[in-house]
């Protein structure tokens, strides 16, 4: 007799289309898990070589997270360091010089200019074509031909225009420096700055001076060296690592589950059907031991070729999601794709381990009961459930309903939380519970086919008798249903009620943005003057952090320029509570986020501002279109000098015309910018629609596989049917209302996961239930209906001309 080894190559050898059903699967599940370590690894691994301080061994920054450690989350802007802590880092030993740097916007008639102090140049390498340095009322300009040395230009910085004399000119573009001292002074910051360049005496590391300056600084700021130093330059970085590791591990997380679960499920359903194979073997003296290392050796040898086939399109996956990524601004264009051994590694060691538990768990009762009674149940689906996968595929639906229930009865970000989980509990519900839920929707969806003739009734008597192999089609399609509608439709009920909020907030006749993104301060007082105007106001938007459940979470914000009454004629905010006031030091919030954070009218509510800064402001007003508009809305002067540009970005004009506010920017009408914000929020939702689309198409192709390798597995029952007088036509038939059935219960148990998910997620979120688009939803619905029937049927085909050729 053949050895285990010898069983194994045997069986691919001379049955390789056994094994393909399992390969494409595994294939697929490494194509996923590849594509999502590689982005997390670059996201982790995610550096931008240092510009600016290229020649700056060390830089102190401030720490850009607020918050304590368990609850943090990134400033939305920059955080900032004190400026007593440049004597400090001069001070170390070893340290030749320590130089504030501040980088800030100006305005000029000729658009807008990047403003540093005099001081960074001496790491920045800029010199002074005429000219001498800055001293207090001057400036060096970049060499623009519109003044030369001795000159007085005129700079708006935020707190209003200010004229000063050109003490030198210098090569850069677009650049203006004043004195270290004045820069601080007009950065609109007083005694904070963005960063210290420190510059060691010769002989000293970067190393050393790392040291040093963590132990002088006493943790009030954080020291960056190396690549390091590129994040201080470009937050965007921060970002685009939280981006790439969201993808590559929050979503990969679940993406994996989702592989893992359907390869190991078609792992399970092509060694069961080998389970008469495994009762002759039993039976001719075959001990379980070798049989289950004939499974083993099996997987030896399909598993790590299928593993680095599929990390070859999960390569070429995860260039194309980041290519993408990088072209929507997501990630910096320095950033470069990680590909390395470790996630090429790790999927191929998973695929391994998924086709060796799914093999050995699928085989493991044919390998020890009796060879005469492996015999008899090889024919004969068994109808008992798993004393295992059955009490935990139980537990997986009670959490699912208890979290669906805790869902239903929060609100807000705690109802979003909840209802994550749901999903995914019932997820692995069905995984676990797939016999029994085929039993019973065969039973169910069974009865109208009685009715509908031979084909139908042989069906429906099909699935029932087979639930098993029904399972192992039903839960891929399950997958793609629950997770897609999730995703997509997510994506679609927010839009609506932003859309929506956005129509019945915008009250104002016009909108006027800068294309630099800055508006001068008097922007306000010209437009109040334009004839026809009837009220206007300045909007400076930016986030802030706010506390919901236990982390902080940032959140859009709005400083107002101008009156509450200004306001109320420019924006309807459907104020709930409380009276609208722009008051320094008070604040109004949306509905969901006063609830989320736990607090009413009357009460002061803990927040960061942009740069990290705690606050405590007294709630004022509580309003409802705060997800169209902005979700928390105070006095301008409370954030200005917490963000690097303090400029209003938006002025909101009540009257008037376009032309006449044509002097003042970029005019817009609330339709033109109602339709900006919705382009902004499709660009947001870009991710959750390639996320569906990943997902849900592994699902279905896996459901395709499942669906193939079931029909052609069946050729020796469709034989039977012909030998018996049933026509080509009526098998066929029989085959297509199996696939059918199997379709639908699919659509059905996805969309039920789904709308579990949805409606509380939705309701904490923005207040009312899911928006379905029909024609989404149906187009998903039909994909799912034409994939099952032409995967049924093509092998069908196949399968009876083959047998009436062997006829």
């Amino acid at each position: 007799m053949l050895a285990p080894n010898g069983l194994a190559r045997a069986a691919l050898r001379f049955r390789p289309a056994a094994f393909v059903g399992t390969f494409v699967a595994l294939v697929l599940a490494a194509t996923i898990v590849s594509a999502c370590g590689i982005l997390l690894e670059t996201g982790a691994r995610a550096t931008v070589p240092p510009e600016r301080y290229a020649r700056v061994p060390a830089v102190a920054a401030a720490e850009q997270r607020a918050g304590k450690p368990d609850e943090s989350d990134a400033v939305p802007d920059r955080a900032r360091l004190d400026d007593s802590l440049v004597a400090k880092a001069a001070a170390v030993p070893g340290v030749r010089a320590a130089i504030p740097d501040v980088t800030f916007p100006v305005l000029t008639p000729e658009g807008r200019l990047t403003a540093h102090g005099w001081g960074s140049t001496a790491f920045t390498g800029e010199r002074l074509t005429t000219g001498r340095a800055p001293g207090p009322g001057e400036v060096v300009l970049a060499q623009r031909g519109h003044a030369s040395t001795g000159d007085t230009v005129t700079l708006t910085l935020p707190e209003g225009p200010r004229t000063y004399r050109v003490s030198g000119t210098a090569a850069a573009r677009n650049t203006v420096w004043f004195s270290d001292a004045e820069a601080v002074r007009a950065s609109g910051h007083p005694h904070r700055v963005d960063t210290i360049a420190v510059l060691p005496d010769p002989g000293v590391s970067a190393a050393a001076l790392d040291s040093r300056l963590t132990r002088a600084l006493g943790g009030r700021a954080e020291i960056h060296t190396g690549d390091d130093r590129g994040t201080v330059e470009d937050p965007a970085l921060a970002e685009a690592r939280e981006v790439l590791i969201g993808i590559g591990g929050s979503f990969g997380g679940v993406a994996a589950m989702v592989a893992v679960f359907t390869a190991a499920g078609t792992v399970a359903l092509a060694v069961g059907r080998r389970a008469r194979e495994f009762a002759l073997l039993r039976a001719v003296g075959t001990t379980p031991r070798q049989i289950r290392r004939t499974i083993a050796t099996e997987a030896l040898l399909v598993a790590p070729v299928a593993g680095a086939l599929g990390c070859l399109p999960g390569i070429a996956l995860a260039a194309w999601w980041f290519g993408q990524l990088k072209n929507k601004g997501a990630v910096p264009e320095p950033v470069h794709l990680t590909v390395s051994w470790i996630p090429l590694t790790v999927t191929a060691g998973t695929v391994l381990l998924t086709a060796l538990l799914a093999g050995y768990t699928a085989a493991h009762r044919s390998s020890r009961i009796k060879p005469g009674q492996a015999l008899s149940e090889a024919s004969v689906e068994r109808l008992r459930p798993g004393w295992i996968r059955t009490p935990l595929g139980v537990a997986a639906a009670a959490g699912g309903f208890v979290c669906a229930g805790l869902a239903a009865s929060e609100s807000g970000e705690d109802a979003a939380n909840a209802a994550l989980g749901v999903v995914m509990l019932f997820m692995l519900a069905v995984a676990l519970l797939g016999p029994l839920i085929a039993r019973a929707c065969a039973s169910l969806l069974g009865l109208p086919l009685r009715g509908a003739g031979a084909p139908a009734a042989l069906a429906a008597a099909n699935s029932r008798t087979n639930a098993r192999r029904l399972a192992s089609a039903i839960t891929p399609i399950v997958l793609a249903m629950a997770f897609s509608s999730v995703l997509v439709f997510l994506h679609t009920s927010e839009d609506r009620a932003t859309a929506e909020q956005q129509r019945a907030g915008i009250v104002a006749d016009h909108i006027v943005t800068a294309d630099e993104g800055a508006l001068p301060p008097d922007s306000v007082r010209r437009a109040g003057q334009t004839p026809g105007v009837t009220a206007a106001v300045g909007l400076l938007k930016t986030s802030v952090l706010v506390r919901s459940s236990g982390v902080l979470t940032p959140v859009s914000a709005q400083g107002v320029t101008g009156s509450a009454r200004d306001l109320a004629a420019v924006q309807d905010l459907d104020v709930e509570k409380g009276r609208l006031s722009l008051k320094p030091g008070e604040v109004a919030l949306d509905a969901s986020v006063a609830e989320n954070a736990n607090v009413g009218v009357g009460e002061r509510i803990r927040i960061h501002l942009p740069d990290g800064t705690r606050a405590t402001p007294l709630v004022a007003a509580v309003y409802g279109r705060g997800l169209g508009l902005s979700q928390v809305t105070l006095d301008r002067g409370d954030l200005a000098r917490h963000v690097s540009s303090a400029f209003d970005t938006e002025l909101w004009v009540k009257g008037g015309t376009a032309k006449a506010l044509a002097p003042l920017g970029r005019v817009m009408d609330r339709a033109d910018h109602t339709a900006a914000q919705s382009l902004d929020r499709e660009l947001n939702a870009w991710a959750n629609t390639v996320m569906a689309a990943v997902l849900g198409g592994f699902a279905a192709v896996a459901a395709v596989n499942t669906l193939v390798m079931t029909v052609l597995d069946r050729r020796g029952e469709l034989g039977t049917l012909r030998l018996l007088g049933s026509t080509r036509r009526q098998v066929l038939r029989m085959v297509r209302w199996e696939a059918l059935l199997v379709a639908v219960a699919g659509i059905a148990l996805g969309t039920a996961i789904a709308l579990a998910t949805l409606v509380p997620m939705m309701r904490g979120l923005t207040g009312r239930g899911p928006y379905i688009p029909p024609l989404v939803y149906g187009s998903f619905a039909a994909a799912i209906l034409v994939l099952g029937l032409a995967a049924v049927t093509l092998p069908a085909r196949a399968a009876l001309r083959g047998e009436t050729l062997e006829q």
